[in-house]
């Protein structure tokens, strides 16, 4: 069910795009990953490593409504971990759609700016979510690099696996669930510019990780995990 992998803009991604639609998509965004139940493998990864009681200080990368943190701090919550979380995005507008979002009482900080301007800060665990197919494979290979030389106890990469079922099916999702048009494009688009479990491991080996694990996770999740 393979097809090549394409590479191309998506729309979200156009800085001149209307904040009002950039918000929209981002918020009909944060319901796709509910429906399609996005932050079950980072919180299994999560689990694998941190136990309860414990201490966390995570950075996510590229947060966009901050959909992704709000789920680890409710998790860490459940489990009595004393998390310090930060995310950082590209986008200057997804912080303030982020902050809005979020309730006060959760310990997550979002931030502005390049990941690269948080290096040696201490971090136990790195994650992203339907970050990695946005990157060149030039600014993947340097992302693996700064996660495998800044997280001490591990990082995870969720993103899409590109596989022609998901490719068909989701436009009828979308249409059903009735998201935004820019999601709906953008999220057919995104599988197509993701990865097959067999283009991960040249890419692992260019950034020089050897001991990092590909997993499939339903539905049509291709995960990146390095546990230490």
């Amino acid at each position: 069910m393979s097809f090549a992998r394409v590479h191309a803009d998506e729309a979200m991604d156009d800085p001149a795009l209307d904040p009002a639609i950039y918000a929209s998509v981002l918020r009909d965004l944060a319901r796709v990953n509910r429906v399609t139940m996005a932050a079950r493998p980072t919180l299994a990864f999560l689990s694998g490593i941190v136990g309860r009681g414990d201490r966390l200080k995570l950075l996510d990368i590229g947060y966009g409504d901050g959909d992704m943190l709000r789920r680890i701090a409710r998790w860490a919550v459940a489990r009595g971990v004393a998390a310090e979380l930060v995310g950082i995005d590209l986008n200057p507008r997804s912080e303030a759609i982020a902050r809005t979002d979020t309730p006060s009482d959760l310990p997550i900080t979002y931030r502005t700016g390049d990941y690269t301007d948080l290096a040696g800060q201490g971090w136990d665990v790195i994650v992203s979510s339907l970050v990695a197919h946005h990157m060149t494979h030039e600014q993947l290979v340097a992302f693996l690099r700064f996660m495998e030389a800044e997280a001490a106890r591990g990082w995870f990469v969720n993103d899409l696996h590109r596989h022609r079922f998901a490719h068909r099916g989701y436009p009828l999702l979308a249409t059903l669930m009735r998201w935004h048009p820019i999601v709906r494009a953008d999220g057919t688009l995104s599988i197509a510019r993701s990865y097959r479990p067999d283009e991960w491991p040249p890419i692992l080996a260019e950034a020089g990780i050897a001991d990092a694990q590909v997993r499939r996770r339903f539905p049509f999740r291709l995960c990146v995990e390095r546990r230490r």
